[in-house]
């Protein structure tokens, strides 16, 4: 299967409200940017890249979680981020039933996650 169809697979078994959070989630980050790409890494586990890892996104038993690979180095205005404080890179969104997640935020988010991977690039190669 495909990244894609696993992530498909993913999404149809989570039966409960977390599949409907995470499905409409990854249509908002797919959004962001054309050259969003899904993979399916760490033994199962949706991650989106572009330009490198981005987002890593996983249904635990009571939420739904983003973890921003370089979540520290991005602008949050809208407060988002809500865990992962603690580290030095990550950042994550921790969606808990009944949550609502502001759609243009988080895609705003996602744009400036491809941006910063994009920017890393262009420094690698100067």
């Amino acid at each position: 299967m495909t990244p894609s169809e696993n992530i498909d697979a993913l999404v149809a078994g989570l039966t409960d409200w977390r599949g409907a959070t995470l499905s409409s989630l990854r249509k908002t980050i797919l959004a962001a940017d054309p050259d969003i790409a899904e993979e399916w890494k760490w033994m199962g586990s949706p991650v989106w890249c572009c330009e490198g890892n981005m987002i890593v996104g996983n249904a635990h038993k009571e939420k739904v979680k983003l973890t921003f690979s370089h979540g520290a180095s991005l602008a949050d205005p809208e407060k988002l981020f809500n865990n992962g404080f603690g580290g030095k890179v990550w950042r994550s969104i921790d969606v808990f039933e009944g949550d609502t997640i502001d759609a243009r935020a988080l895609k705003e988010l996602v744009a400036s996650a491809v941006a910063y991977n994009r920017g890393k690039r262009k420094k690698k190669q100067a």
